[in-house]
């Protein structure tokens, strides 16, 4: 017999109310609901090949609500934003045949909102009563490490342990061997999954649940999934994670971008589905009714007062301290560098990507040449007017040792950046940085832009032949000496900072020269600061050549005669 709650319509309720302002939401999640409502209005156009079914969302909402909780041993009772994501998952079929329209799902909040009943809940779903295929289904519980994928598997384990107490037909079914559940009656399996986990046979996982993405360093763990899932129609990707402290981790530099463009409309992805729970700015954490936002659970009454006293002591005893980086990630899901000592805070970074047309411009460049094994940078800055400033880099890249190590080491995908345009690569046989590419970008790029060169700024260590080159060919380009030093780079520092923080800097969009802003750290003694850097592996020097050029950059406009003309106005 079919009940009241068989029929409601989850998704529809959660996206009235959080689009009435009945239930508070981030910007991205009203355009998550925004989007359902517009594809529903699109059901019935003959170019739209999905439907929406009440019935098989709210068959795996209540599959979920049966499961115990395991630290009380009560169902489940879930939250209406829960209820919305596994509808979204679940609810949306295509027309054509029995598989589900959302392929891959990205699903973010802050620490203790409810993301492990989701995942646990559709491991187990799947495992005991997924479809297509209707046998020797596999799921994986994957993260970063071992111990960290087994949390989700653990949840399972123990959930389904309850479950086989109550139903003499579960138990008959399901078998533990050490780290896996098979489920004898459809030869499916479920398992946790890491990096560290050896070969597989017949890898093809149905589901694969990426939990806390936010610490992979590479794309690894989706890579193995997704290429294990091209012969299944039916496989989900579930991302499942909080914001994390590396902004170079593929979460925050691929997946993140993405969905934002995605919820935006400036993609189209119709398998792809995005739940994005987080503070719209850092000046909302100082209003508690405004947390909801990136703590959805807030929505039950009977959670609420507790998340927000313990928030409100993790906020206060952070702002006491000045070490508010860790309270924003995790407790407002807002990505940080792990460190307050960063040198330039990502959200200003962010918010001076700009493309300008640099054409017929006056620039400074700043070399700056690291090991001939390694990474070496060339950055230029124009003086665009109205006192402001405009900057971009260039990378070259060393290949000593082999490019495929190094790409490992450092953790960017070199092959993609240079093919984007974003760095060359050496040319040499021995591996080692090719000064003469080097000087053929800039006289290149000077001559594409039709750019009026102010100077190059080097620092002397390692320039020796670089210099020599330059005499060679006989370049009338004036050359600024700048040591590295405290001394010497304290006031550039500062200045580039200042000109980012106060917009009067922008930036085109570059990976590597992100990279490298994210790498950056403050190093501070009696005599200013200068940047640095975390590890010896981490690549600063798109930001260090930046910094060279602005030595002289930043007096650009502090030495312009004074216009004559200015008397008559």
């Amino acid at each position: 017999m079919m009940t009241k709650s068989d029929l409601t319509d989850w998704s529809l309720e959660y996206c009235s109310q959080v689009l009435r302002g009945d239930i508070i939401a981030s910007d991205k999640v009203k355009k998550a609901c925004k989007r359902h409502l517009r594809d529903l209005d699109r059901v019935d156009d003959d170019d739209f090949p999905y439907k929406y079914s009440v019935k098989r969302a709210n068959r795996v909402i209540s599959f979920i609500e049966m499961l115990p909780d395991i630290k009380t041993g009560k169902p489940n009772k879930l939250a209406l934003f829960q209820k919305f994501i596994l509808s979204q998952l679940y609810g949306w079929r295509e027309k054509e045949k029995p598989v589900r329209r959302f392929h891959k799902a990205y699903i973010s909040m802050a620490r203790k909102n409810g993301k492990t009943i989701i995942v646990a809940g559709v491991a187990s779903y799947e495992f005991l009563f997924g479809k297509n295929p209707e046998y020797s289904r596999q799921i994986y519980c994957t993260a970063n490490s071992k111990d960290q994928a087994k949390i989700a598997f653990s949840m399972v384990v123990k959930q389904l342990n309850k479950v086989m107490r109550q139903s003499p037909s579960i138990r008959k079914r399901i078998r533990k061997v050490r780290e896996e559940l098979t489920d004898e009656q459809s030869y499916s399996v479920l398992r946790p999954l890491s990096k560290d986990t050896g070969s597989i046979d017949g890898f093809e996982p149905l589901v694969g649940i990426l939990d806390e993405y936010h610490a992979s360093k590479t794309t690894e763990m989706m890579e193995v999934l997704e290429s294990g899932q091209v012969l299944l129609d039916n496989a989900l990707t579930l991302i499942i994670s909080t914001a994390g402290f590396d902004l170079n981790a593929p979460m925050y530099t691929i997946e993140y971008p993405y969905v934002t463009k995605l919820l935006n409309g400036e993609i189209e992805d119709d398998n792809y589905f995005a739940f994005v729970a987080e503070q719209d700015n850092e000046d909302e954490i100082h209003d508690q009714s405004l947390w909801i936002k990136s703590n959805p659970l807030m929505e039950v009454n009977e959670i609420r007062d507790m998340l927000v006293t313990n928030i409100s002591k993790k906020l206060n005893e952070a702002i006491a301290k000045d070490e508010l980086n860790p309270t924003l990630t995790k407790n407002f899901n807002m990505w940080r560098a792990t460190s307050g000592a960063s040198y330039i805070n990502e959200a200003d970074w962010k918010a001076t990507e700009k493309h300008i047309d640099i054409t017929g411009e006056d620039v400074y460049f700043g070399v700056d040449l690291s090991r001939v094994d390694d990474l070496s940078a060339v950055s230029a800055i124009f003086p665009i007017g109205d006192e402001k400033f405009h900057c971009d880099s260039h990378s070259f890249v060393a290949t000593k040792g082999g490019l495929k190590t190094k790409i490992e080491r450092d953790k960017i995908d070199y092959h993609k950046l240079a093919k984007n345009g974003y760095c060359t690569i050496t040319g040499l046989e021995s591996g080692v940085i090719d000064l003469n590419q080097v000087i053929d970008y800039i006289i290149e790029y000077v001559e594409k832009n039709e750019l009026n060169m102010k100077g190059i700024c080097y620092d002397p260590y390692n320039s020796q032949m670089l210099l020599a080159e330059i005499e060679r060919r006989g370049l009338d380009w004036e050359l600024f000496e700048v040591r590295q030093g405290i001394k010497s780079l304290n006031e550039p520092t500062k200045d580039f900072r200042i000109q980012i923080y106060n917009r009067m800097m922008t930036h085109e969009p570059n990976p590597l020269l992100d990279i490298a802003v994210h790498n950056a750290t403050l190093k501070e003694d009696n005599d200013g600061i200068m940047i640095n850097k975390r590890l010896n592996r981490e690549k600063i020097d798109p930001i260090v050549a930046m910094i060279d050029a602005h030595t002289e950059a930043m007096y650009y406009y502090k030495n312009q005669p004074a216009d004559p003309f200015l008397f008559f106005v």
